[in-house]
């Protein structure tokens, strides 16, 4: 389904029972709503409403021109929440969809129940520009976000994951592969300029925060300081795991969202 927004279309998908608690989903750079999927038969068949949306950019809405902000995604999703009726959620980001969420819970405290952050950081990590520079040269060159599938799932899931389920591999490589190259670099810029570091101990939103033991991109380190840093926050650690635990082992996963979210319902 689309929302239209200022000129533009946001896509979301929301599914489960009309007076359903509802749970907000966000995705990853260069992902979609799609890789949520090992999460949803457990979430509907608990009788939560679970909504997923697309950034700008990304699977089914359309991008917008320039360098994007964390705070602009986070107004994105709550222009949505609001077109939707939807008043209170349980957030659950990875990835930058997890600094989403930090911006979110920071501005918009109001309108979470509960926050669920995952191989996310606090700020811009340091040497960001030496790792993320050519990265964004090569979709800039190239116009598109197929050069760099192959490194991305690399450092996406361990080597464990590829033979074990083929067809979610790929499935999600070419996910990667057709984002637009302007989605791309507006959230590129987005993660190279964000430090939430001193907003932090002022959310008091309950946040559990998740990261696989083996993620080199968003390692347990910045993971761990954000639940060290909010008032009421908790780590989780999955092992074997890289930037998608929650592809990678959905039933460890999901053995830790849904207490969570029991917990805070």
């Amino acid at each position: 389904m689309l929302i239209n927004l200022d000129g533009r279309k946001i896509y979301y998908d929301l599914t489960g029972p009309d007076d359903g608690p509802v749970v907000c989903l966000t995705h990853s750079l260069s992902s979609d709503g799609g890789m949520w999927a090992e999460q949803m038969p457990v979430l509907i068949g608990a009788g939560y409403r679970v909504l997923r949306l697309d950034m700008r950019g990304h699977g089914g809405s359309e991008p917008v021109a320039g360098d994007y902000t964390m705070a602009q995604l986070a107004d994105d999703v709550v222009a949505a929440l609001d077109a939707l009726g939807i008043g209170k959620v349980h957030y659950i980001g990875l990835s930058i969809g997890g600094m989403i969420g930090q911006a979110f819970a920071i501005k918009y405290p109001t309108r979470l129940i509960s926050a669920m952050l995952c191989d996310t950081l606090p700020a811009t990590p340091e040497g960001g520009e030496a790792a993320w520079g050519p990265r964004l040269k090569a979709v800039r060159e190239a116009n598109s976000v197929a050069p760099l599938a192959d490194g991305t799932m690399e450092r996406w899931f361990t080597d464990a994951f590829k033979p074990r389920n083929p067809g979610r591999w790929k499935q999600i490589r070419e996910t990667i592969a057709g984002t637009s190259a302007a989605g791309y670099l507006g959230c590129g810029a987005a993660i190279l300029n964000f430090d939430f570091r001193g907003q932090l101990p002022a959310v008091e939103t309950p946040v559990l925060v998740v990261c696989g033991d083996q993620d080199e991109g968003t390692p347990p380190a910045g993971n761990k300081l954000i639940a060290e840093m909010v008032k009421n926050g908790r780590y989780e650690e999955i092992k074997s795991a890289r930037h998608f635990p929650n592809v990678e082992h959905p039933e460890i996963f999901n053995s830790i969202m849904m207490p969570w979210l029991a917990q805070n319902r």
